[in-house]
């Protein structure tokens, strides 16, 4: 079935209709958004998908709202907005609609799912507040689209339904940011973990080209690595590996001696001719050449295996 029509409710906008319209309106470009309360539109019809709004959850008659009793809750219980919903039937088409691999769909939903849809559908419900995030509380995704709402005493009216347009591009392009990011990462597994079996036991892991290094790390199980080589335009990067998604402690620092230096001091003081930068916090270095970084690297080791780094 191909819709002529997405139908949602209108009035105030929120995170969850305006995301599934992100997934909807890719998979059906052709069919127009329509904002109503009107029982006209939100009745089921083969013309239509109806999304919360409706009064129901029926896939087999495309509705799809989370507001009535009875509504439709996860497998552990947590409930659905109308975006968990739309997300649940129709997030594998969208994501084969943006052209990623086949392999990497169930992956990339599932994740997406967890990390992004979750949060939207908890807030939504009232499950999860946006305060939890204390001082960026409204920085959240949720609370910035809301901030395009028009103000109350707007009197155009045609208002809210151009505001709603103009949440729908800006919450399209971070959706599509944020998959992109994660199918980047899913490339990029493939390739740290051939450069981590190319390494075998040594503890520098050198790369072709930036990329997301530390999820192939974890999954490789390759604790020995301390730290990461590879090009970044004209120069070459000397970087640490984070013990844990959160926070910033490192398996191993950069020497101390290296700290904020550039330049020749920092040639002077590491010994390497083309060493070009040490950051202050000494999680990241820069070299003239592959051989200046590599040298630096086996450098960084020594002092870390002597410090006691694993």
């Amino acid at each position: 079935m191909t819709p002529d029509f997405l139908v949602t409710h209108s009035g105030g906008f929120h995170a969850d209709e305006l995301l599934s319209s992100v997934v909807l309106s890719r998979l059906f470009p052709k069919a127009r958004i329509v904002r109503s309360r009107a029982p006209e539109w939100i009745t089921p019809g083969a013309d239509r998908i109806i999304y919360d709004v409706g009064g129901a959850y029926d896939a087999a008659a495309q509705v799809f709202d989370h507001h009535q009793r009875g509504a439709p809750l996860r497998g552990d219980g947590q409930p659905y907005s109308s975006f968990g919903l739309v997300w649940k039937h129709y997030g594998r088409d969208y994501l084969a609609a943006l052209s990623l691999p086949q392999a990497h769909i169930e992956a990339l939903h599932a994740s997406f799912d967890a990390n992004f849809v979750l949060p939207i559908d908890l807030m939504d419900n009232g499950a999860l507040s946006p305060s939890i995030a204390g001082p960026l509380a409204g920085l959240t995704l949720p609370s910035l689209l809301e901030t395009l709402k028009p103000v109350f005493d707007e009197k155009d009216p045609e208002a809210e339904n151009g505001s709603f347009h103009a949440a729908l591009a800006i919450a399209r392009s971070f959706v599509e940011a944020r998959i992109a990011q994660s199918a980047a990462k899913l490339r990029a597994e493939a390739l740290v973990h051939q450069a981590i079996v190319d390494t075998g036991e040594g503890r520098i892991l050198e790369l072709p080209t930036g990329m997301p290094f530390r999820p192939a790390i974890i999954k490789a199980g390759a604790n020995h690595l301390l730290f990461v080589v590879h090009p970044r335009d004209k120069d070459w990067c000397l970087t640490t590996i984070r013990r844990a998604d959160e926070g910033f402690e490192v398996r191993a620092d950069l020497p101390a001696a290296w700290a904020g230096l550039t330049d020749r001091d920092l040639e002077a003081a590491c010994g390497v001719e083309g060493a070009s930068f040490c950051h202050n916090g000494r999680f990241i270095a820069a070299a003239r050449t592959r051989e200046a970084a590599l040298a630096m690297a086996e450098l960084a080791v020594r002092e870390a295996v002597s410090n006691g780094a694993s």
